[in-house]
């Protein structure tokens, strides 16, 4: 036990004197190393401030090395600046000299001038003197002349005046006679070869269009088969295409009445092909109006395109190519609108090339000149307006438009092409067998002509021969002098075309007799 407590006390010394040692060295060993630290700084130390000695030695070169540069570069600027002054003062010095030469010429110059303009003023004095004595000599011969003459200066001069202007207007009135002479003699000659060669190298054809159809039926027991019980296929058949079934006593046949000419065809066409089948019922009718109807529009637009071909038109909008097609079924005075069109553009396009202007330009307003009249059942106003607004809409030229309106001068015409294309409309429409024309209308026609003749003072008979295309008026040479019959002319031609509507144009043959009567005994 004792040797245990011996043992743990000698342990525990150990360790205390362990502790001590090793507090002693870690003492020892924290001194020399702060010795060999302070060292290490002050070398640090004493490297940097020899580098930085040496960076500041190095910066202060170059520092004095820009200077110098600066400085050199300085100099050298200050140089040319001196060089770029002396040359300018050398300039301006110039300049002085200059102006003061130019000042020393000016001065001589107003010199010279002061000496000029005194003899002028002299010199204008003594115009002014003689130019008094010339004066006083002039109105004293003025006042002899008057004496002699009896007249006064503005007297004499008035006499002149009106002696030279008397002159005047008659030349004037002759030349003007002349000239307007000449010019309707030349024009007319020329208007009639143009018309004659249109007409000779077009051949048209004669009316044969009726503005009636009938059908015919292979007897009469299919009247009642139309009508059917109670009238209900005749009813359907109406309601079906818009027109009126006129079924009377006329044998075998049944009439078509309806303003509007395609509804007639589809009519027709739908009752020729009911009579052919049989089958008559309200059904079957709605069925063949309708493939009718799908026939006569594909009919129209062929025939449209038909038209734009053989005139030799092209680019036209298919709209107002349906609208040419429709005028296959329109007639005028018994004429087919769409001939009619189709002839009227072959003789403006013969006009045209004569004249030397664009032959397809006046082609394609003449063909497309009546457009308004496929549309005319449907809208109201002129058909020229009508269808110059629709060639408007689908992008024909302004110049087609006019045209198209002016042809029965809803406008006035302003151009060559709207005079080509009244001329055309007038030669398709008044050549003989073109139209027809009822006797009545025909009758009428030529008594309003005799009648506006006779309305005239101092005519003594008028007659309308060439069937309307002429009237003479027989005048009295007391009441009527040769000068007026002119006037009278004019006047009787005015008012024709104000209170009628004719195709082509009229004659007005005023005739004036002087007769002197003697008998022998």
């Amino acid at each position: 036990m004792q040797t245990e407590i011996i043992t743990i006390v000698l342990v525990l010394v150990a360790l205390a004197a362990g502790v001590f040692l090793g507090m002693l060295l870690r003492r020892k060993l924290s001194e020399s190393t702060v010795n060999s630290a302070k060292v290490v700084a002050q070398k640090i130390i004493s490297d940097a401030g020899k580098e930085a000695e040496t960076i500041t030695k190095e910066a202060i070169i170059q520092a004095k090395d820009l200077v110098l540069q600066a400085k050199t570069d300085w100099e050298k600027e200050a140089r040319e600046l001196r060089k770029e002054i002396h040359a300018n003062e050398n300039r301006l010095q110039q300049k002085e000299e200059n102006l003061d030469r130019k000042f020393d010429q000016m001065e001589k110059k107003n010199d010279e001038l002061a000496v000029k303009e005194k003899q002028l003023r002299q010199l204008e004095t003594e115009l002014q003197g003689k130019m008094d004595d010339t004066e006083k000599l002039r109105a004293e011969q003025q006042t002899r002349l008057e004496a002699i003459s009896g007249l006064t200066q503005a007297e004499a001069k008035q006499q002149l005046i009106d002696g030279m202007l008397s002159e005047a207007r008659h030349d004037a009135a002759k030349n003007i006679k002349r000239i307007e002479d000449e010019a309707l003699e030349t024009a007319d000659k020329k208007a009639k070869k143009i018309m004659a060669l249109a007409i000779q190298r077009y051949a048209g054809d004669f009316v044969a269009e009726k503005t009636v159809s009938v059908v015919p039926l292979p007897s009469d027991e299919m009247k009642g088969r139309i009508i059917g019980r109670e009238g209900r296929n005749i009813r359907a058949i109406e309601a079906a295409t818009g027109i009126d079934l006129i079924i009377d006593d006329t044998p075998e046949a049944v009439v078509i009445s309806g303003f509007n000419p395609v509804r007639r065809e589809v009519a027709r066409i739908a009752l020729e092909r009911l009579i052919a089948d049989g089958r008559i019922h309200p059904a079957r009718i709605e069925e063949l109006v309708e493939k009718a109807r799908e026939e006569v529009d594909e009919e129209i637009r062929q025939a449209g395109e038909q038209a734009t071909f053989d005139v030799g038109v092209h680019g036209i909008h298919p709209e107002i190519v349906k609208l040419l097609g429709m005028l296959k079924y329109r007639t005028s005075y018994g004429q087919n609108i769409l001939v009619h069109s189709i002839e009227m553009a072959f003789l403006c396009g013969m006009m045209a090339a004569e004249l030397g202007l664009n032959v397809k330009e006046a082609k394609r307003a003449a063909l497309l000149h009546d457009i308004g009249k496929a549309v005319s059942h449907e809208l109201e106003g002129s058909h020229a307006v009508n269808g110059g607004e629709l060639a408007r809409k689908y992008g024909e030229s302004p110049a087609i438009v006019h045209a198209i309106m002016a042809h029965h001068e809803d406008e006035k015409p302003d151009s060559v092409l709207a005079i080509l294309v009244q001329a055309a409309d007038a030669l398709s429409g008044a050549r003989p067998g073109a139209r027809r024309e009822t006797l009545e209308t025909y009758v009428k026609r030529l008594r309003d002509l005799e009648q506006i003749g006779t309305s005239f003072s101092g005519v003594t008979g008028c007659f309308a021969i060439q069937a309307g295309r002429e009237i003479r008026v027989m005048v009295s040479s007391d009441e009527v002098s040769d000068d007026y019959s002119h006037v009278l002319a004019k006047d009787i031609a005015a008012k024709i075309e104000q209170e009628m509507t004719y195709p082509g144009q009229i004659r007005v043959n005023v005739i004036r007799e002087t007769r002197a009567v003697e008998y022998a005994k």
